[in-house]
């Protein structure tokens, strides 16, 4: 509107410039530049050429060049304007603030340690709900019952490990894609495992929803894509199945774990010591039947350690992480499903005979470079 204005006022003052009588004035002070131009214009310049009519070429000058010069003033607001209004939509896109973030966990779910070892290396604010084991009340507004839950604000939902980090990954690379637009590309499905017990899986969970030239600017190299993605899936598929029967494996390490899990979790005083005792009991069985389902060896140790081998292996000598001089999504999987077992004999026994120690270190550190801007972790 504003663009339209000043276009009018200025063809009026041009019309007014070019009048016969203004041109006839202004040959006589400047023959030089006598040049024939149409005066043009119908409605309201017309109306305005018609006001102007007997004043002579000196009045005609004046109303022209005030209308020029009131035409050029609006082009210059216009422009301003427009300016502002796109210097504040990309303050928009880059300043909006970080998003609001709250995280419903276990936090000894190896699962939970992987999405707060995201967020905590790229420095995304969350809060975090303890939900309690049991009773699971800080989650009973969900229809789905596991956690990790991330709520975008307070109407955005993102739930599995995976779907979280890939959803998340996307919009940080992708400026101009939302949450909710990214969250479309991982559709929920239900499916019957192996057991005949419904799940729900997400197609496309390890894929980042990318163009093509965010795609090559994030994967530089040949073959950066399909590793990540293979090790984010053996981090899902394998390893974070060594951890029960590792943490579980005698009568006294279980005991340990509960011991941990009571502290650390959200529970009652009578649930804490019910899980501490009964629950150490029971996985200890458990424990038994997930070595028996995932073909494990007897000595359930000589499993974690060949897997964390295996992955110390992938990286090779002269890489840093996986991802190269910087971790990526399958360094932070991984380090988040170790770090659950700190504190644990199986966690001591693994940094003491494998190679992976110089890898978990360095981890530990990117992981918290950043991580003071957490809110919500005391």
């Amino acid at each position: 509107m504003a663009a339209t204005c000043a276009r009018s006022l200025g063809k009026v003052g041009w019309a007014l410039l070019e009048s016969p009588g203004t041109r006839r004035s202004a040959a006589a002070t400047y023959p030089r530049y006598r040049r024939a131009y149409g005066t043009g214009g119908t409605g309201a310049v017309s109306q305005l050429l018609s006001s102007a009519r007997g004043r002579g070429g000196a009045g005609r000058r004046v109303l022209g060049c005030a209308f020029l010069l009131g035409g050029g003033l609006g082009l210059y607001h216009t422009v301003r304007l427009s300016l502002q209004q796109h210097l504040a939509q990309d303050d928009v896109k880059v300043s909006s603030g970080p998003l609001s973030l709250t995280l419903y966990q276990y936090k000894t779910c190896p699962f939970c340690s992987k999405v707060r070892a995201f967020l905590d290396y790229h420095g995304l604010p969350y809060r975090v709900v303890e939900v309690n084991p049991v009773m699971r009340h800080e989650i009973k507004w969900s229809v789905y019952r596991k956690v990790p839950i991330l709520m975008v604000g307070d109407d955005v939902q993102l739930n599995d490990s995976s779907v979280i980090i890939s959803s998340l990954k996307t919009y940080l690379i992708a400026k101009d894609k939302s949450v909710l637009d990214i969250l479309r590309c991982y559709p929920e499905m239900k499916a019957v495992n192996d057991r005949g017990k419904e799940v729900t899986e997400y197609s496309n969970k390890y894929w980042l929803m990318l163009s093509e030239t965010e795609t090559t600017t994030t994967y530089p190299e040949k073959g950066m894509q399909k590793e990540e993605m293979k090790w984010r899936q053996w981090a899902d598929d394998w390893l974070v199945h060594l951890i029960s029967p590792n943490v579980y494996r005698t009568t006294g390490e279980s005991l340990a774990s509960f011991d941990y899990i009571v502290r650390e979790g959200k529970f009652g005083a009578y649930e804490g010591f019910f899980a501490k005792y009964v629950g150490a009991a029971a996985m200890f069985l458990i424990s038994k039947r997930l070595k028996s389902r995932h073909g494990l060896q007897d000595d359930v140790r000589q499993d974690l350690y060949k897997a964390v081998n295996d992955w110390v292996a992938a990286i090779g000598k002269k890489r840093k992480f996986m991802g190269g001089e910087q971790p990526n999504l399958a360094d932070l999987a991984v380090f988040g499903v170790l770090r659950v077992m700190e504190g644990l004999q199986a966690f001591d026994d693994m940094m003491a005979n494998t190679k992976v120690k110089h890898w978990y270190r360095r981890m530990e550190k990117a992981s918290r470079l950043d991580e003071g801007l957490a809110a919500g972790k005391h």
